[in-house]
């Protein structure tokens, strides 16, 4: 592919455990470190000006639908020193995010009694699983609806359909379901999974994770258009 692709996601504070924070990553290391699912939402895109700034020849951005969104109205509209370097848009799936203070700090730490510097692992799958050294705890979603943001209720987007390639959990284990939306996303797929860097395997149409997707897409914009 040429010239290194410089990845901006999303990292984690030291002292805040599971608080993101945008990261210009450079390197497969620093990719690795910014792994892993955080629910409170990462301002991503200030990183898009920092990386022209920086001169970077190449970037791939990832995040939510709204940022995707963001991302490619700055693209639309010529805004060449936040995008000119920006070549991939990888967009996450996404229900809504919550807030850190309330569901981090004030409900999971305060009231559930939960160390969150011992938390190893979050996820979604039905409930929210907090993964710790000494096992799982299990939240339901509708203990902690009240902690979403407010914005994510107008939201219709929750596949990220503007982004090169698409990238969710949605229940797998040990896989990330992914949709190729243009031919820019077919070639770092490709490429990435030539190199050995993925692993995959095609989805059939009747597979759970395909039928939720198709549900939970409905579901957000049904709920946005009656916000």
């Amino acid at each position: 592919m040429g010239r290194s692709i410089t990845p901006l996601s999303q990292g984690q504070a030291e002292k805040k455990p599971f608080y993101p924070i945008p990261k210009l990553a450079s390197t497969f290391a620093e990719v690795l470190e910014a792994a892993g699912t955080k629910y409170t939402c990462s301002p991503n895109a200030l990183l898009l000006t920092e990386a022209c700034k920086q001169r970077k020849a190449k970037a791939a951005f990832a995040g939510t639908p709204c940022q995707v969104q963001a991302a490619r109205k700055m693209q639309a509209t010529g805004l060449k020193r936040q995008t000119r370097c920006l070549i991939f848009l990888i967009g996450l799936m996404c229900s809504g995010c919550f807030t850190y203070e309330e569901l981090m700090e004030n409900y999971i730490q305060g009231e559930r009694g939960l160390d969150l510097s011992e938390i190893k692992k979050m996820s979604i799958k039905g409930k929210l699983l907090l993964t710790t050294a000494s096992g799982v705890m299990e939240i339901t979603l509708a203990e902690i609806k009240k902690y979403k943001r407010r914005d994510c209720g107008t939201c219709l987007d929750f596949i990220s359909e503007l982004a090169d390639v698409s990238v969710g959990g949605l229940g797998l284990d040990g896989w990330t379901l992914a949709v190729i939306r243009t031919e820019k996303g077919e070639e770092l797929f490709s490429g990435a999974e030539q190199a050995g860097f993925l692993h995959t395997k095609p989805v059939n149409a009747k597979v759970g994770a395909f039928n939720l997707l198709v549900r939970l897409s409905e579901k957000k914009r049904k709920n946005a258009a009656t916000a």
